[in-house]
């Protein structure tokens, strides 16, 4: 479900019980679906997915070929993109970065400044 000004575009797909609201955008190839909910002004593109229960808000950004999904959550101004993947409950936030080939899974949380990346896993 796509509503307020959120837009979808180019080849982007949201579908199941995904929604996108608020001003938030998604847009290249980039899939939101599962019960996953992009809002705020978040972006969400490139090859990246965003399912399950997950949550992007706020200024947040998903994009290139990175993955959240599960219960995990990325807002505020955080940005999660390469190959990273985001799961379970894990939180990504304030001007938190997760990129290149990082995984960030269980109860581990990121934010503030921090910034994990290439092949750095967290549990």
């Amino acid at each position: 479900m796509v509503f307020e000004n959120a837009e979808v575009f180019e080849n982007a797909e949201v579908f199941e019980d995904a929604w996108v609201f608020g001003n938030a955008q998604v847009f290249e190839n980039a899939e939101v679906f599962g019960n996953a909910r992009v809002f705020g002004n978040a972006h969400v593109s490139g090859n990246a997915s965003v399912f399950g229960n997950t949550q992007v808000f706020g200024n947040a950004q998903v994009f290139g070929n990175a993955e959240v999904f599960e219960n995990a959550w990325v807002y505020k101004n955080a940005r999660v993109s390469g190959n990273a993947q985001v799961s379970g409950n894990a939180p990504v936030f304030g001007n938190a970065s997760v990129s290149g080939n990082a995984w960030v899974f269980g109860n581990a949380q990121v934010s503030g400044n921090a910034r994990v990346f290439e092949n750095i896993h967290g549990a």
